[in-house]
């Protein structure tokens, strides 16, 4: 998987691409590089890319806590689409994987970032893709954020609302 990935970014154009397949390397070069993107599988050695990303997204030291994460699976049931959407992966790509496919999650990470989310159980990309119309209350979510930083998105003063 990562010799596809690696040859479908190189004709996207991008040349710079640090790929292992040791988890443990993987996220000392997130903690001490600043990376663009992640690319995960779902299965790997030692960790699988859901615990993978929550270390990501949680570790102190991590430089990279708001990077897009697009993981790489063959698992499509909503259960684990919805697992991965709640460990704070941004982008879900099912395999086998397209140039198509990669070229639009690629996309969408970088021309529309989601905002963060930050509560006492989770820290990631907000996770509501639409809005939907038809509600009617108040927007208690809207009142329980306040913003992070420049460009970081919201955190949840009190989590109970959300």
């Amino acid at each position: 998987m990562i010799y596809i990935v690696r040859t479908l970014l190189h004709g996207f154009g991008i040349r710079e691409i640090r790929d292992t397949r040791d988890a443990a390397e993987a996220l000392d070069i997130i903690r001490h590089e600043t990376v663009d993107i992640v690319f995960s599988d779902y299965e790997m050695d030692l960790l699988d890319g859901l615990e993978f990303t929550r270390m990501i997204r949680t570790a102190k030291d991590s430089r990279n806590r708001y990077v897009p994460i697009i993981l790489l699976t063959a698992y499509t049931e909503r259960s684990r689409i919805c697992e991965a959407r709640d460990a704070g992966v941004t982008e879900v790509c099912a395999k086998p994987v397209t140039a198509q496919q990669l070229w639009q999650k690629m996309s969408a990470v970088i021309n529309h970032p989601r905002p963060f989310v930050k509560s006492k159980t989770y820290f990631g990309p907000d996770r509501r893709r639409r809005i939907k119309s038809s509600y009617r209350g108040p927007e208690r979510r809207h009142a329980n954020l306040e913003p992070l930083g420049e460009g970081e998105g919201y955190s949840a003063r009190d989590s109970s609302g959300l």
